[in-house]
């Protein structure tokens, strides 16, 4: 049951890590969240929380926790940057799980308007890709951050090809020969990681569940 043991707290000198459950449900996790510093309040009122470990949330579900904790309890959120940089690598890990990866080439840094990254494979960007910025690669593409340029996956025709982000925004979306694009003055607002891939002829962008 979810009411045992789902949410634990570890502290050190440094404050306080949280440690979500990573198979329980998101909303079970942060009701039990609130009841149990509710319980402990005065322990927990004014404390600084360094990392939320455990359970990989969206950017969306994390900046949720942060307002809860922050507002109703007057704690604060200070992560480290390795503590971030690890829980993007957890969920690159789980994109490319169970797919043939073959050569993949990191791109730490955000791709600016007029830069192209272009490679005979997959690219994984670690960072933004702003507008009037291109990705082009033969194989898949995912973007550890913003995509809001143009995406090129499976440029040599491989219609297997995706293209994933924790915020998919872009300008242009291609896979393969298949093109899809944002309605004009429908801006999409993600509400997670989501994954774009061809079906049945069509590009379609999807949720990325991790667990399904």
């Amino acid at each position: 049951m979810y009411e045992e043991n789902c949410v634990a707290f570890k502290g050190n000198k440094e404050g306080i890590s949280i440690y979500f459950n990573k198979n329980s449900d998101y909303e079970k996790l942060k009701e039990q969240l609130i009841m149990k510093i509710e319980g402990a309040k005065r322990f927990f009122i004014g404390a600084k929380v360094i990392s939320i470990q455990g359970k990989i949330l969206t950017d969306d579900q994390r900046n949720e926790i942060k307002e809860i904790i922050y507002s109703r309890f007057g704690m604060s959120m200070v992560e480290k940057d390795e503590e971030i940089k690890r829980n993007k690598i957890q969920v690159s890990k789980r994109v490319f799980e169970g797919i043939e990866e073959g050569n993949t080439k990191f791109v730490r840094a955000t791709i600016r308007s007029g830069q192209r990254i272009k490679f005979k494979g997959n690219v994984v960007i670690i960072g933004d890709v702003n507008p009037g910025a291109e990705v082009l690669a033969e194989g898949n593409i995912l973007v550890m951050g913003a995509l809001r340029g143009l995406a090129h996956a499976g440029s040599s025709g491989n219609q297997r090809a995706f293209v994933a982000a924790f915020s998919l925004q872009p300008t242009q979306l291609r896979i393969a020969d298949v093109i899809a694009r944002s309605p004009d003055n429908e801006p999409i607002k993600p509400m997670g990681p989501e994954l774009a891939r061809i079906k049945k002829g069509v590009v379609v962008i999807e949720p990325y569940l991790p667990n399904k």
